[in-house]
């Protein structure tokens, strides 16, 4: 790599790392505790100031939830189209008796919109500790009948409802009847 192309991808880095740190509302400090990369290194790196090591690099991606080739390069800078495969099993996020959790999103987009297909038996129950401030959820029935909790409110949905809650509160989907619940669930953080 010659010395132009090295600058033009600490730039391009550099920027990349700003961007990304505003868009989640985090501060240096915030950003060096969730990488491992000190403060000082990071104001460098958005300064243009320094060309990290790939550990750096990969620590910082990890931070922001993506790999180090997405955080060089633009999200959907090209012009593929990306399939979910129903019967991949990498897709699934969980996948017991009671409970499966199927991804719809690709895997490699950033995470601040998440598309998942839910499975829920009789009687059983999906509960989640609080996710990041701000993020909410939007949760859709498309067969059987649920009972939704966050925080101290709870909604009953059935066929076709939706509801849209704060997912940074402990939060459940409860099915309630006595068939598969089928529900799609969008969590969106900020």
């Amino acid at each position: 790599m010659s010395l132009n192309d090295q600058e033009a991808a600490s730039h391009t880095l550099s920027h990349r790392v700003t961007e990304l740190r505003k868009k989640h509302k985090q501060t240096l400090d915030q950003l060096a505790t969730a990488s491992g990369v000190s403060r000082s290194m990071l104001s460098q790196i958005e300064r243009g100031q320094a060309n990290p090591t790939l550990t750096v690099t990969f620590r910082i991606a990890q931070a922001f939830g993506m790999s180090i080739g997405e955080l060089v390069d633009q999200p959907w800078a090209s012009s593929t189209i990306e399939v979910v495969h129903g019967d991949d099993k990498n897709n699934l996020f969980r996948s017991d008796k009671q409970i499966q959790i199927r991804t719809l999103s690709p895997l490699q987009i950033e995470k601040n919109i998440e598309f998942y297909e839910l499975r829920i038996q009789p009687g059983a129950s999906l509960t989640s500790a609080p996710h990041f401030d701000g993020t909410k959820e939007l949760l859709t029935i498309t067969s059987g009948t649920a009972q939704i909790v966050s925080g101290d409110n709870n909604s009953k949905l059935s066929h076709g409802d939706s509801a849209h809650y704060r997912g940074d509160l402990i939060h459940s989907i409860e099915n309630t009847g006595d068939c598969e619940l089928i529900a799609y669930l969008v969590v969106t953080s900020q």
